[in-house]
């Protein structure tokens, strides 16, 4: 049969021919664009990121959905550090990868008492002034980037951020104080408003936790406003849902406060 080429060749044309040697007709070329018409689409299921139990009702979904933009505000030591590190905990532990740009100090201890497998979040803690490259080149890698802008982030960049992130089919979380410090606004905006310290008594004891009210906005946030008291955190360091009854918080946290 010759060479490897001929023979291959011979292959390739033998099956181009039926029993009788009439030619077989060949398939005509795809009409432009069909492919990406009749892949198939991403599952629901697939399109959603898990958040503990206690954030669940901050989102339509109850989860993260990938391609969105989640913007959490408030002004340091009010607790949204801490809610920002929390949306990555239950992502990490179904096996998730995530990112945390930006944060100087985040805080790994506390991170991990939320319930983050810091094993499967990169950190890169000092971006500079390429935080939003460095965003950038995470997204296409994991699930879930946390992104702190050193101030108000140029109208590109977050542009840039939110395209790329709904390109990647990835979930940007962008922590700010301000709403403005994030021009282009989000899918959802978690705003940390009113916090209260527990454990003061009369003017003696030591602070034991800290309560917060979380004001849900945004573009897929259902219809008027919706506010949650959360445990920023809670006794065993994760976040939860404060539950009142008769006037008692029975889920009040009693370990001290957490910095951020």
């Amino acid at each position: 049969m010759g060479n490897g080429r001929s023979r291959s060749l011979w292959y390739e044309h033998m099956f181009a021919f039926s029993a009788d040697g009439t030619a077989i007709p060949q398939p005509k070329e795809l009409p432009v664009g069909l492919a990406d018409r009749v892949r198939p689409t991403t599952p629901v299921a697939g399109r959603l990121l898990p958040v503990p139990p206690a954030l669940a009702p901050l989102f339509p979904d109850g989860s993260l959905r990938r391609g969105t933009t989640t913007v959490v505000v408030g002004q340091p030591g009010h607790g949204s550090t801490t809610l920002s590190l929390a949306l990555l905990a239950a992502a990490t532990q179904s096996g998730s990868w995530c990112a945390a740009v930006g944060l100087s100090d985040p805080g790994v201890v506390a991170a991990a008492e939320l319930g983050v497998d810091l094993r499967r979040v990169v950190f890169v803690p000092h971006p500079g002034p390429g935080w939003a490259e460095a965003a950038g080149d995470l997204l296409p890698g994991v699930d879930v980037v946390l992104v702190r802008p050193p101030g108000r982030a140029r109208l590109t960049a977050a542009r840039h951020l939110v395209a790329r992130a709904r390109e990647r089919s990835a979930a940007l979380v962008v922590l700010v104080e301000q709403p403005a410090a994030w021009p282009v606004g989000g899918d959802l905006m978690l705003a940390v408003g009113a916090v209260e310290w527990e454990g003061i008594g009369q003017g003696h004891g030591h602070l034991a936790g800290r309560r917060a009210e979380v004001v849900v906005t945004g573009r897929r946030a259902a219809g008027r406003p919706v506010t949650c008291s959360l445990w920023l955190p809670t006794r065993s360091g994760a976040v939860a849902a404060t539950a009142k009854d008769d006037g008692t918080d029975r889920t009040g946290p009693t370990k001290g406060p957490e910095a951020a």
